[in-house]
């Protein structure tokens, strides 16, 4: 997949657990979880935004794209 998920590296980097992060949001474990792993297919913009207050960090911060050399 050429989009990366690089939320565990900003919860590392601003040293918040994911439960607080849930709460902070208002989106489940299940789905912050699944978002930091990258099962999902998209993201809401209102849930990106959140996550960018609480972790005080640009969206680019928190999704890189890598391109497909196959």
């Amino acid at each position: 997949m050429p989009i990366i998920v690089n939320l565990d590296v900003m919860m590392a980097r601003r040293k918040i657990k994911m439960k607080d992060l849930a709460d902070a949001i208002g989106i489940s474990q299940t789905n912050l979880s699944l978002l930091k792993n990258s099962h999902v297919r998209g993201i809401r913009f209102n849930t990106l935004e959140k996550l960018c207050e609480v972790l005080d960090c640009q969206p680019g911060d928190l999704l890189e794209y890598i391109e497909d050399k196959s």
